[in-house]
């Protein structure tokens, strides 16, 4: 928190807490001029008003909780103090798990209550157990077991659909993972290894300029669409299954891909009418004039292996109905 907000949030705190002591002893002075429980001198229809003080117990119920307030404060701190015990919600201004790592085991060593950090440890408590035993069993058995599946669901919703979709059917740039269709093989262990340590394309290069411009990205665009049976200009097509010839070192002289070059590299199959990137010829021709780069990233440091071992069953899960 910066400076100004720091010194903001304890003026507007303290000034409100002193604000309503002000108010209570303003409202607790005499000022009708008589003395408390006689009459003041004015009556509406026949009912005479008396000169009654506010309640003791709400008046002292109103003190207890401005003086409770500050006690509060000072335990658990205000603005950028964290207060007596050292408590705070959560480690503020982290911005990357090396970061978090440090501020955990800082806390730890220093004494802070950091709430978030304690849940989590609670949670790793209880919940450790039960992901060892998943872990202990492969992921083939996993994918059939349904509690284990609506744990990985949950899990998957709460870091996956974010890029894959609450249904794992994927949008542009982020693949499905509910059908057969694999960058990098569908198998279990392949699967978990793209969950563990990610996904960093090689890249597919920007073909514009070697291409010879705009026309021969439209020829090799339109070779490449023809491969999925798709209605195209057959001379343009003609042309760029000649160029198409720079294209095979990784999709294979047939546009299929390999087993060797294809998953290793990520480079998709052209013949199944499948689109990471949209299948339109404007989505096609802009992929091979600009080139095309995913990333996805690791998650090992972030959930652990025995939480990725759990969501890979239940993403294979996906493609084996």
């Amino acid at each position: 928190m910066s400076s100004f907000w720091n010194i903001w949030v304890w003026v507007l705190t303290l000034g409100s807490l002193v604000g309503c002591f002000i108010l209570l002893r303003y409202c607790l002075t005499n000022f009708a001029g008589v003395p408390e429980g006689e009459p003041t001198g004015h009556t509406f229809d026949g009912i005479q008003e008396l000169n009654n003080p506010l309640p003791k117990w709400w008046s002292n119920f109103f003190l207890l909780t401005i003086v409770w307030a500050f006690l509060y404060i000072a335990a658990y701190g205000l603005g950028n103090w964290t207060g007596i015990i050292g408590w705070k919600s959560s480690n503020q201004g982290i911005l990357n798990l090396a970061e978090s790592k440090a501020q955990v085991a800082a806390a730890k060593e220093n004494g802070y209550l950091v709430q978030y950090d304690r849940e989590i440890a609670a949670a790793d408590a209880k919940y450790g157990p039960i992901f060892d035993a998943y872990a202990a069993r492969s992921i083939e058995e996993l994918a059939t077991d349904k509690e284990a599946l609506k744990v990985g669901q949950r899990l998957f919703l709460q870091n996956c659909s974010q890029c894959h979709g609450s249904n794992a059917s994927g949008t542009t740039g982020f693949p499905d993972l509910t059908d057969k269709d694999w960058l990098y093989a569908g198998d279990p262990e392949t699967i978990k290894q793209s969950i563990l340590h990610g996904r960093k394309a090689n890249g597919m290069m920007a073909w514009g300029a070697t291409l010879g411009g705009e026309q021969g990205v439209k020829d090799v665009a339109a070779y490449v669409l023809s491969l999925s049976d798709r209605e195209v200009d057959v001379a343009s097509a003609a042309a760029g299954k000649d160029k198409f010839a720079m294209c095979a070192a990784c999709h294979g002289v047939d546009g299929k891909g390999s087993a060797a070059m294809g998953i290793a590299l990520g480079a998709p199959n052209l013949t199944d009418n499948i689109w990471l990137y949209g299948g339109s010829q404007r989505a096609v021709e802009s992929s091979i004039n600009n080139g095309r780069a995913g990333v996805m990233p690791a998650w090992k440091d972030i959930l652990g292996e025995q939480k990725v071992h759990v969501i890979s069953a239940y993403v294979y899960s996906l493609s084996q109905d």
